[in-house]
């Protein structure tokens, strides 16, 4: 079992920054792939980045490539999300989640949500323009 509390989201003007963090307890989490996911008024999850068990290799959606950043630190069982030149756009909830599929080292995950067994309750984010 693991549970994921995410933190971080708030309200920012475009262009600002943001770092959302993903706490997780559990002893799986080190063995988890993670992923962040967002979800718009509206409109479906979509997926926005994923990182590798080490941490060592990422994903991310074209929409957030060049200007968010995921980490982890499995001493601390948590996963970071670092976003930057926010844009209204970006303005959204934004959700954890844990994929407990076996992975190699070198997986930096899925894209889809179905492949994530555990899921956070979200923060919200939203960028002012």
């Amino acid at each position: 079992q693991v549970q994921l509390v995410e933190s971080g989201g708030g309200l920012v003007q475009t262009g600002g920054s943001l770092r959302l963090s993903c706490a997780a307890s559990g002893r799986s989490f080190g063995n988890s792939v993670m992923g962040w996911f967002r979800q718009a008024p509206g409109k479906e999850r979509n997926f926005v980045g994923s990182i590798s068990r080490s941490g060592g290799y990422t994903a991310y959606a074209d929409s957030a490539k060049g200007r968010f950043t995921i980490s982890r630190d499995n001493t601390k069982n948590t996963v970071y999300l670092q976003m930057s030149s926010l844009k209204p756009e970006d303005t959204a909830v934004y959700y954890c989640a844990a994929d407990l599929h076996i992975r190699g080292p070198y997986d930096s995950g899925s894209w889809f949500s179905s492949d994530y067994h555990y899921w956070g309750q979200g923060t919200q984010v939203t960028v002012s323009s």
